[in-house]
Formats: C-alpha cells, sequence, structure tokens
C-alpha cells in the first residue's frame, strides 16, 4: 500500500490550492479516504472524508465552505481543494486510508499559507 500527496506550497492568504493523492497497492475504489493535517505544536486534525465512490463527504467544521475533497476512481487519485486559506491553515497535510485493522499514511505535503 503507497499513499503519496502532492501539490501542497507556499500560498498567500485568500489563495488556494490543491493537494493530490496517489494511491496504489489496493482496491482504492472499494475503501474511504481522508486528508488529516498536523500544524506546528498542535496535534493532528481530521480534515475532510470521502466516501468509496464519492458521494459522501464530510467536513472539520473550519474547513466546510473553504475545502472541497473529491475522487477519481480511474486515476486511483483523491484530491483536495483548499480555497481562501488562511494562515492558520499551515500544516502538514496528510493522506489516510483504513484497510482492516491496518492504518495508512503518506508521508504528508507541506502547505504554508503566509504573506
Amino acid at each position: 500500500v503507497q499513499l503519496v500527496e502532492s501539490g501542497g506550497g507556499l500560498v498567500q492568504p485568500g489563495g488556494s490550492l490543491r493537494l493530490s493523492c496517489a494511491a496504489s497497492g489496493f482496491t482504492f475504489r472499494s475503501v474511504a479516504m481522508r486528508w488529516y493535517r498536523r500544524a506546528p505544536g498542535k496535534e493532528r486534525e481530521l480534515v475532510a472524508t470521502i466516501s468509496s465512490a464519492g458521494g459522501i463527504t464530510n467536513y472539520a467544521d473550519s474547513m466546510k465552505g473553504r475545502f472541497t475533497i473529491s475522487r477519481d476512481n480511474d486515476k486511483n487519485r483523491v484530491y483536495l481543494q483548499m480555497n481562501s486559506l488562511k494562515p492558520e491553515d499551515t500544516a502538514v497535510y496528510y493522506c489516510y486510508t483504513r484497510l482492516g485493522a491496518n492504518d495508512y499514511w503518506g508521508q504528508g505535503t507541506q502547505v504554508t499559507v503566509s504573506s
């Protein structure tokens, strides 16, 4: 199982970024996916969840209306579109899935929101 995030970077407040997570080694279309983040000095935080078919999404309250999770089951990818970014969104963002009793994480991608 491999999860590889990309798309992070430095962006000004109010800007946008699109994160991507490439998945391999499992039947991607059969499992839900999540994005988490860890800000400096803070605990890991759930950002968004998407069901296996993509029809059900959930977001942390602070991300609702700004972030959109989506997936392409033909490309084995899950995305996180982040708009209206704030300095407090600065964090390492991780792709995650659970297969049976096992948790799988990507290596993370750094998002820095600063002027």
